[in-house]
């Protein structure tokens, strides 16, 4: 029985989520044309064509769709055991702090990953403002912080990426058009309030805000049942509102960074391999690519 080479079929997932040959072959170290070999190759081994070729974009044939499905478990199952193999050692606890949007998305499927392969790492995971868990981690209460940042020419910390601001509002109510505006916002020191505030004082816009808290599931609610706008990180955007832009007299917001921060002297093997692990995981995503990726839930107003 012929085998499929694995390093064929991470590139083969490489040019699916980056979009192109080219992006592909940045990723995996290779050139254009060596991944069009490559992806050619795989055609070959399994019998079918991949893409369906065009001038814009790469499209995934039935046949495709079928095999990445296929290779993102093979590829799941590889490096999970070279992990454990490699790594068998690695061992302490870890009190990591992060943005509610975050542990509520994205962060419950890298930090799963990371225990199967470091299954003698135990985690302690905090959900909060990020400047709160910034002091927090100040006064030595966590090891590793994910925090959003508004200020400019930061050098502290790791810069993980960068991503828009959006306005948002309910898909089913015109709140957006009532002055002053209503708000939906958390209690400072929220970076995403600062935002909004500065932005709309800063145009001589009235508003108001009408429904302020602090629980991820009552921001949400709120937006959703139409007590107000709200703003956070457009990969974060949910299911259910409308996003608000210049033609509904929304001006840009700008962007903000998510960095990584290390407690001062603490550089134990299990923290540095789950801060590298944290970085490269958001990297490979749509959000490190700059795309946009959309996590599955609303935040709270970070």
């Amino acid at each position: 029985m012929q085998n499929i080479p694995t390093e064929l079929l991470r590139t083969f997932v490489k040019a699916i989520d980056s979009g192109s040959f080219t992006r592909a072959g940045a990723l995996v170290g290779r050139s254009q044309s060596a991944v069009s070999l490559q992806v050619r190759r795989l055609e070959e081994i399994v019998a079918a064509q991949l893409f369906q070729r065009d001038a814009h974009k790469l499209q995934l044939t039935q046949e495709g769709t079928l095999l990445a499905q296929f290779a993102r478990r093979i590829l799941a199952l590889n490096d999970e055991a070279l992990a454990s193999m490699r790594q068998p050692k690695v061992a302490g606890r870890i009190r990591l702090g992060a943005p509610h949007e975050y542990t509520a998305s994205l962060l419950p499927d890298f930090l799963g990953k990371f225990a199967q392969s470091h299954p003698n790492v135990m985690l302690e995971v905090t959900s909060d403002l990020s400047k709160n868990l910034l002091s927090r981690q100040a006064d030595g209460d966590l090891d590793l912080v994910i925090a959003l940042h508004d200020e400019p020419n930061l050098t502290e910390g790791r810069q993980i990426f960068t991503e828009p601001l959006v306005w948002m509002t309910s898909a089913d109510h015109e709140r957006h058009t009532q002055s002053p505006l209503p708000l939906v916002v958390a209690p400072p020191p929220c970076i995403y309030r600062h935002r909004i505030l500065d932005t709309l004082n800063g145009l001589g816009r009235p508003c108001r805000i009408a429904y302020l808290s602090s629980s991820y599931d009552g921001i949400s609610a709120a937006v959703r049942a139409g007590l107000g706008v709200t703003v956070m990180a457009e990969s974060a955007a949910p299911s259910g509102v409308r996003m608000l832009g210049e033609r509904d007299d929304f001006p840009p917001l700008g962007h903000l960074e998510l960095r990584l921060h290390r407690l001062a002297g603490n550089s134990s093997e299990a923290i540095i391999r789950l801060e590298d692990y944290i970085a490269e995981s958001f990297a490979d995503t749509e959000l490190g690519r700059g795309g946009g990726g959309r996590a599955r839930s609303l935040p709270l107003s970070e």
